[in-house]
């Protein structure tokens, strides 16, 4: 639905980088405890003013690992890639379920390129944004 409680404070943030053509903004979150790469896209959302963008989670460093919850359309979010403990399940780190990000930028090609990783360092997800011109 529309934005509420504190997606009014995410909907100002996004609707003020749009108004002022702040291009290639990446959101990075270790709020939840799993990975994900999440796109938002505004012909999806039911708030509309502001220019797609993408989230990349990886959580927890030391902790349970829970499973991904399905996430609201106020934003439109699309999960791309999400890894997490099974439905209705908190893990122990022994489980082996924990998560970091990588993000490299190669100034030359202009790019960003994001790798999510489990605790081996073995990346289970990656993908590289082209950066936009203005």
């Amino acid at each position: 639905g529309p934005p509420r409680g504190r997606e009014l404070e995410v909907a100002r943030l996004v609707r003020q980088l749009a108004r002022e053509r702040i291009h290639n903004v990446v959101f990075t979150a270790a709020d939840v405890h799993y990975a994900a790469a999440h796109y938002y896209d505004p012909t999806r959302a039911q708030f509309r003013d502001f220019e797609p963008f993408w989230e990349f989670v990886a959580g927890p460093i030391h902790a349970g690992t829970s499973a991904p919850l399905p996430m609201d359309n106020t934003f439109g979010p699309q999960v791309v890639f999400s890894k997490g403990a099974p439905p209705g399940q908190t893990l122990s780190p022994l489980a082996g379920l924990q998560f970091f990000g990588q993000l490299d930028v190669d100034s030359r090609s202009r790019t960003l390129t994001v790798q999510l990783k489990d605790a081996s360092g073995q990346a289970i997800y990656r993908h590289t944004l082209q950066a936009r011109r203005a």
